[in-house]
């Protein structure tokens, strides 16, 4: 478990009664297609917003919310605030038109409502602040004081006891499962994962289960799993759409999620019959020093259980006309990158990028096809308007020609970093991610985003987990939606080469085998 960054994650709230959501017509940069598909804009380089000052209430608010704090129910009544430390999840808690969404929020609204159900005026009442953070430092925040509860489908295990104690199951009984492509054949008992890689959430019970299978796979004298974790932006629900498209082979997921994303996802394949784990029980976590707090929880949780707030309504409500990651490493997409590789690498080199990550943005872009026209006027396989190409910033003309069109593209996603997110307080992996993101809804957008949100105590350096929180909720999913796509096909890229340049090793090793000698 990675050590709790104070400084980042000390501020991180999300206060949902205070917040004003603007409407999209008025706040966002892109623009929509007469189908009503946003498609991105590239603004007047040099524009500016004017500064956002947060209300009264806010300014009051977030001193008490950044305070670390340990207090047992009672002292939670007399701070009238509850935090409640969350991990985004598109299934669990999330945002959907600016409005969060998801069961844990379900639930945990329900609570509030249990935790104010005895008359009072509004001044008594207990408000519920959710704090997103990561998923592998849910437990390290509850521990430092950083919240209350931890509500993130967080399955107890021996080794998360040791750190906190856990209510009475709200899902009991859960199978974690394994989930493969439609296209894997190969397996038909549990023994026959001896070998395999599985790739599965950061973190997660899935890891120490699949661990734990590993071990007894070597005691039975068999090939141990390839257990690989994700990188720590990537939950369940992503990884179970890298599977459908064929980037990963083989994850294991709790059945009940598995099943529900099956019903949209018709690549992946829900194996109930091959248990990874069983009886697993999902709850909430508090402090050990918090008995109070724990008593109350369970005798909310005695009352309510999943049941149909999981089920199909919900799900089809807010996700059923989703738009799924696609593969960008089949054959024929294979082709499309292996053509453009030479000029990927050369203006990635000249601007000092990953070409792989550019080559990640244009499949989101174009998926590779310099033919695509936008009716906002962008074109080619960066989607550049030729008024941005035109600039005298970038000065680059005809951007009708490949070449042209990436130079352009690349050189613009430069000319943002370096311009607006150059301060050396931000690391290198975020520059690329906020000029991602002013790529796609515009450089003012994004700096009056992490304006926001430095006032509202989130990282405005960072933009997985903290400016992206901003978006979802006052631009929406449009933006938040393009940079996790880029890095979903930049994970894939990086997987496919890797495993390519192992290949490649292990090809020059046994040719480098002297004669006669054997090899395993």
């Amino acid at each position: 478990m990675k050590p709790f960054n104070t400084h980042l994650y000390m501020a991180t709230i999300l206060f949902i009664c205070l917040i004003v959501i603007p409407s999209c017509s008025d706040t966002c940069d892109t623009q929509k297609t007469a189908e009503g598909e946003a498609v991105t804009e590239q603004p007047d380089i040099a524009q500016f917003d004017e500064e956002i000052i947060p209300t009264r209430d806010e300014q009051a608010l977030f001193p008490r919310i950044n305070e670390p704090f340990k207090g047992d129910l009672t002292q939670i009544r007399e701070r009238k605030l509850m935090r409640v430390l969350v991990s985004y999840s598109k299934t669990n808690f999330f945002f959907a038109g600016g409005k969060p969404q998801g069961f844990e929020y379900e639930l945990l609204y329900e609570y509030e409502k249990y935790l104010n159900k005895s008359p009072m005026n509004i001044q008594q009442q207990i408000k519920m602040v959710f704090l997103p953070v990561p998923f592998d430092q849910l437990l390290v925040a509850l521990q430092d004081g950083r919240g209350d509860v931890a509500a993130a489908g967080l399955t107890i295990t021996p080794e998360r006891e040791k750190y906190v104690t856990f209510t009475n199951p709200y899902i009991p009984d859960v199978r974690e499962v394994v989930v493969v492509n439609s296209k894997v054949k190969d397996i038909n008992t549990i023994s026959d994962l001896s070998g395999r890689m599985v790739y599965v959430r950061r973190a997660s019970s899935y890891v120490t289960h699949l661990k734990a299978l590993s071990e007894q796979f070597v005691q039975q004298k068999r090939s141990p799993l390839k257990v690989v974790e994700s990188d720590s932006y990537l939950v369940t629900e992503d990884i179970l759409e890298l599977v459908n498209a064929g980037v990963v082979s083989i994850t294991v997921a709790d059945q009940h999620i598995a099943e529900l994303w099956s019903e949209v996802l018709s690549d992946i394949v829900v194996r109930q019959d091959l248990q990874v784990n069983a009886g697993g029980r999902i709850a909430w976590a508090v402090r050990k020093e918090n008995p109070e707090l724990l008593t109350h929880l369970n005798c909310f949780i005695k009352e309510h259980s999943k049941g149909s707030l999981l089920g199909n309504i919900l799900f089809k409500r807010y996700y059923q006309n989703a738009k799924w990651v696609k593969n960008p490493i089949t054959e024929q997409e294979r082709k499309k990158l292996n053509n453009l590789i030479s000029l990927f690498n050369k203006y990635a080199n000249r601007y000092e990028f990953d070409w792989l990550a550019i080559a990640a943005q244009a499949y989101q872009e174009s998926e590779l096809d310099h033919n695509k026209r936008n009716p906002n006027g962008a074109i080619g396989i960066m989607q550049v308007l030729p008024s941005t190409a035109s600039d005298k910033s970038l000065n680059i003309s005809d951007i009708h020609l490949l070449e042209n069109n990436i130079h352009a593209g690349v050189k613009y996603l430069h000319f943002l970093r370096d311009r607006y997110f150059s301060s050396s307080e931000i690391e290198p992996a975020s520059r690329v991610n906020l000029s991602w993101a002013a790529y796609n809804a515009g450089p003012a957008k994004i700096n009056k985003l992490r304006r926001i949100a430095k006032q509202r105590g989130f990282d405005p350096n960072k933009w997985f987990f903290n400016v992206e929180k901003i978006a979802a909720e006052v631009i929406g999913r449009e933006t938040v939606t393009y940079v996790a796509n880029i890095n979903k096909y930049y994970v894939a890229y990086r997987l496919y080469y890797e495993k390519n340049l192992q290949r490649e090793k292990s090809i020059k090793s046994l040719s480098a085998t002297p004669k006669g000698s054997a090899v395993d």
